[in-house]
């Protein structure tokens, strides 16, 4: 069954509606479709094609050549958001003025303004022995660079943290294209520079003891199964998106 927080049905293939003044002028729809083909050579596309298959393929342009496939659109001419697996709106983020839903099944975020789609990308997140965990989070602080208080090489730019317990952070980091951080969220340099700027922080009393106000709220929802192939390899995968929906949806009041 498809999800409720879906904007609009997709067809065949991934649907979008075409931007319009209001809503309600939304009418025409164009399809995009997608196959998988070889990896190499990756000189075969330019520098915009490139930064779109990062995204569809949940990898970095340095790793993209090392996959074997590529998920791969028929057309390039769309706005990026129109390659999006997320949904362009989710009702129950329609009071929130910022949020940022983070699926890890498809390794995709999205983030939300009004309920209403504004940008999406690739994450890594943690690996099957340090599985982030779902839940409803909120943006902490941030940081510029950030070192790990695990590993002292780990250097983690462009860090905005979501849980002070665990120190969970979403950031720019190598990205293989598959969860295998210890628990934080991997992001294109693209997007943690572009988060760290549009998230908004907590507010905390002068002894900073106290939060007086939470931060743009992080759900993460789902879990990876590691035992079957990465989903969004898969073509037919593309016809249906992501569909939120779970306890974690819930959580958000």
């Amino acid at each position: 069954m498809r999800s409720p927080y879906l904007a609009a049905p997709l067809g065949q293939a991934l649907v979008f509606l075409a931007c319009g003044s209001t809503l309600a002028a939304q009418t025409e729809s164009v399809e995009i479709t997608y196959h998988l083909g070889d990896a190499t050579p990756l000189s075969r596309f330019n520098s915009d094609q490139i930064a779109l298959l990062e995204k569809l393929n949940r990898a970095d342009s340095s790793h993209l050549a090392g996959l074997v496939h590529l998920i791969v659109p028929e057309r390039w001419d769309r706005e990026e958001l129109a390659y999006s697996p997320m949904p362009r709106a989710v009702p129950r983020l329609s009071t929130e003025r910022k949020a940022v839903v983070i699926d890890i099944p498809g390794q995709v975020f999205g983030a939300y303004e009004s309920g209403e789609l504004v940008r999406w990308g690739p994450v890594n997140t943690g690996d099957s022995q340090h599985q982030t965990p779902p839940g409803l989070y909120y943006l902490n602080w941030n940081s510029r660079l950030r070192i790990s208080s695990e590993n002292p090489d780990w250097l983690m730019p462009w860090y905005f943290n979501f849980s002070a317990e665990r120190g969970f952070g979403a950031h720019q980091y190598s990205m293989p294209g598959r969860p295998v951080s210890h628990g934080c969220v991997r992001m294109l340099d693209v997007d943690a520079r572009w988060l760290f700027k549009w998230g908004n922080g907590w507010t905390r009393s002068e002894d900073g003891q106290t939060v007086l106000e939470h931060g743009t709220p992080v759900l993460i929802v789902g879990k990876y199964d590691f035992d079957s192939p990465r989903p969004w390899l898969q073509p037919e995968w593309w016809s249906e998106g992501v569909t939120l929906s779970g306890p974690e949806m819930a959580s958000l009041r």
